[in-house]
């Protein structure tokens, strides 16, 4: 019985743990249309968090590049692409890194967390200094 006991516990404590990661796949929603545009992974690599475009929703959009992108993204496909780069968790936040809108061709200072009171709903910000927009991604469970 204390083995059983002792496993359930085991268990939850895994599966709460793994709750509040920031890492797997989220589901981008505009903020201004509400339009859920793409599933982006986040994965950690060398300490640091790095976000890259594993689908795109709109067909029609399965083949655009990042026309308006500069330096090496340019004229690369948005399908594939790391638009979320070195970010580093301090506290309960991960910051120091960057994030790119591919239709925009612009990279912005990023912020990410999770939803206090939602563990899966992340709030990622793009700012310059301090002029910033805030979009609710939710975690994708396909």
């Amino acid at each position: 019985m204390k083995k059983l006991l002792f496993t359930f516990v085991l268990l939850m404590l895994a599966v709460t743990v793994n709750a509040q990661s920031i890492l797997g796949n989220w589901k981008t929603v505009d903020d201004e249309t509400g339009e859920t545009k793409s599933i982006v992974n986040l994965y950690e690599e060398n300490g640091k968090i790095y976000g890259k475009v594993v689908k795109v929703f709109n067909k029609d959009r399965q083949d655009a590049v990042c026309d308006k992108c500069e330096g090496d993204k340019k004229d690369k496909l948005i399908l594939g692409m790391t638009i979320i780069e070195g970010m580093k968790k301090k506290g309960d936040e991960y910051k120091g890194g960057t994030i790119l809108d591919p239709q925009k061709g612009k990279e912005y200072d990023c912020k990410i967390w999770l939803d206090e009171d939602n563990a899966n709903k992340l709030n990622v910000r793009g700012y310059i200094a301090f002029l910033f927009r805030t979009q609710n991604w939710y975690r994708a469970v396909e």
